[in-house]
């Protein structure tokens, strides 16, 4: 059994550049379960699927997996209840499903797979039997650029029924996958490919470097036979019980760490001590229970400058255990009003010095969170909070809001960032159960706030939001918002001051742009009828 350490390695160990093919199937692969089942649910749920529509889509399957209907036969079916729909639909459902529930489906393992390829230079794609509805969502969220799927008419925005063969099935793979490679100058036996299914045997014999993720029983039988490298992993689907049991008692362990605290609170009458007490056991406790490790790098920037103002990256509801290992005492929090309904969680955050802000109303939240400017100044305390508002669903950073930063203005202490990398791991947005996991914070030097000021705060949250990407190694912001609007003010200025002359001879015409490449590649457009308008 190969580990996903051996996996990184073969990557580390190939050669740089586009000429080697790095191929991803979608389902069960780079995802756990099928898509195709997501968007069925929802169809079901929301009406679009009648129930004779739900039983002839269901036997279509069925005879599929019996071996009794070709795959283009099964993807007919599909299509012609699609008839008459606008593509447009799908396309919305498709970015909808992949934020509420396909994101969080995704393997950890086989997103740090294509990190190393694309770290690489490699020529990186996805190549699946589903539509693009499905899979485009994921390969743009991850940064794959190449989607090779099965796609449907479409005639006037509207899908005719009719599928666009060849399917990408079985050999279909194999056509895309060396078109894809001609077009880049690729050795496919110098490539990869990463399936979990035996119906891609064909492209996992063609390239010279096979990988096998999650296989089914045959499939695994096969590639022993052809020691083939073989990774099953547990990051994503099905939870086990022990999982389920020990994320209950995890949140709840919010609750116990709290009235342990009491005895402190009524002996000594020090609520900061009381609070102290069950934040840090809260950190230890909820760790444990998940199986929550740290990898810390920085860590005696948490102590340089108390009080501060820490802001973190968020993408899971593991970074609260995160935080608090990491932090330990002498903290205040801000969380989002929702947390108040949640019975007794929501009042013991409360009670342990957390203020909780409507995120919909600015005016609000800046209002609520004047008193944690008083327990920075007068109480010594630091404040925790998340920038980005929200937890995110791909370790991506979004925009940062400005509360944090006018926070520290006010009260006249250094930002502290601290970075966590993969928090998803342990917890994606949307799912309740913990997995165990380790987890990698950068904890970056205090950023001194003394000379900021409110007018220039763009600049400033520009400038601490760019230590996190560079940290991360996503593209930096190149110019703020308020940069970019004097810019352009200036420019405007000089063209009513100019010279008619000049300003001729600077709006003499312009070339014509290039058509704008729609989002079906060059690469997949090929396999498209010429009299069907397609876009995806």
């Amino acid at each position: 059994m190969a580990s996903i350490k051996q996996l990184l390695s073969d990557i580390e160990a190939s050669p740089e550049g586009p000429e080697v093919a790095a191929i991803f199937d979608f389902d069960g692969t780079i995802i756990a379960g099928f898509s195709a089942i997501v968007f069925i649910k929802e169809q079901l749920k929301r009406g679009d699927l009648s129930v004779r529509d739900f039983v002839d889509l269901t036997t279509a399957m069925t005879n599929f997996g019996m071996g009794n209907l070709g795959f283009s036969g099964m993807m007919v079916v599909n299509a012609q209840l699609m008839r008459g729909t606008e593509e447009q639909t799908y396309v919305d459902l498709g970015e909808e499903l992949y934020v509420k529930q396909i994101s969080r489906l995704i393997y950890p393992e086989s997103r740090a797979l294509v990190d190393a390829h694309l770290a690489k230079g490699h020529t990186v794609g996805v190549i699946s039997s589903a539509t693009p509805y499905q899979v485009e969502p994921a390969a743009r969220d991850m940064g794959i650029e190449h989607v090779m799927c099965t796609y449907l008419e479409v005639e006037d925005d509207k899908f005719t029924g009719g599928v666009v063969r060849p399917t990408c099935f079985g050999q279909g793979k194999v056509t895309a996958a060396e078109e894809l490679a001609k077009q880049y100058n690729a050795d496919l036996d110098n490539s990869f490919f990463y399936s979990d299914s035996h119906d891609d045997l064909q492209l996992l014999e063609r390239v010279g470097h096979p990988k096998v993720l999650n296989p089914n029983s045959k499939l695994d039988r096969i590639a022993r036979h052809n020691r083939w490298p073989v990774a099953k992993f547990g990051s994503r689907g099905r939870p086990t019980v022990n999982q389920f049991i020990r994320s209950v008692a995890a949140t709840a362990s919010l609750v116990s760490s709290f009235a342990a605290g009491l005895p402190i609170l009524a002996l000594t009458g020090s609520r900061r001590a009381s609070q102290n007490f069950s934040f840090s056991l809260f950190a230890d406790t909820a760790g444990a229970l998940i199986g929550l490790d740290l990898n810390v790098v920085g860590e005696e920037h948490l102590w340089e400058q108390r009080p501060a103002v820490f802001v973190f990256n968020h993408q899971s509801k593991a970074d609260v255990v995160i935080c608090a290992q990491l932090l330990r005492r002498d903290i205040a929090g801000v969380g989002k009003k929702e947390i108040k309904k949640m019975p007794l969680i929501g009042t013991v955050m409360e009670m342990g010095g957390v203020v909780l802000i409507d995120r919909g109303d600015a005016k609000s939240a800046i209002k609520a969170m004047k008193p944690l400017v008083d327990v920075m100044k007068k109480e010594g305390k630091s404040v925790v909070l998340a920038p980005e508002g929200t937890r995110t669903i791909s370790p991506k950073l979004t925009t940062f809001k400005k509360g944090a930063f006018h926070l520290a203005i006010q009260a006249g202490v250094p930002i502290i960032p601290i970075v966590i990398r993969n928090a998803g791991d342990v917890a994606p947005k949307g799912d309740f159960v913990y997995r165990p996991a380790t987890v990698d914070v950068e904890v970056l030097p205090p950023v001194d706030t003394g000379s900021w000021k409110a007018e220039t705060i763009n600049d400033h949250v520009r400038e601490v939001r760019n230590m996190f990407l560079k940290t991360l190694g996503q593209p930096t912001e190149k110019a703020s918002a308020s940069t970019r609007t004097k810019t352009k003010t200036k420019a405007k200025a000089k063209t009513k001051t100019a010279p008619k002359a000049k300003t001729k001879a600077v709006t003499k015409p312009k070339p014509k742009p290039k058509a704008k490449t729609k989002v079906r590649p060059k690469l997949k457009s090929k396999t498209a009828p010429k009299t069907k308008a397609k876009k995806s």
